[in-house]
């Protein structure tokens, strides 16, 4: 017997999310670099950047009781592998 099941939004809105999320998470990850003028280490960028939005958005899709909400978990799921891409190419590309 189900108690409750996560509900799912249609599969073009779902993938919709997932998109803008990376493509928003590689903007924020840009913003981010420019405007940061302070030293912080690698290893602490990377469990924020992966870290909090992971977390934010496996939350709001497990508690979510309505399509929309897990839509809006997937787009801050999807964040973080696009923020994550882009700060490793900054790295790769400025030589460190």
């Amino acid at each position: 017997m189900v108690v409750s099941v996560i509900p799912l939004p249609r599969a073009w809105l779902l993938t919709s999310a997932l998109l803008v999320g990376c493509a928003v998470g590689q903007v924020a990850a840009i913003v981010t670099t420019l405007l940061n003028k302070a030293t912080i280490r690698p290893d602490v960028v990377v469990a924020l950047v992966v870290g909090v939005p992971s977390a934010i958005g496996m939350l709001l899709i497990l508690l979510s009781g309505r399509r929309w909400v897990t839509t809006l978990g997937a787009f801050v799921l999807a964040m973080a592998p696009g923020w994550l891409a882009v700060l490793v190419l900054i790295q790769v590309v400025s030589g460190g």
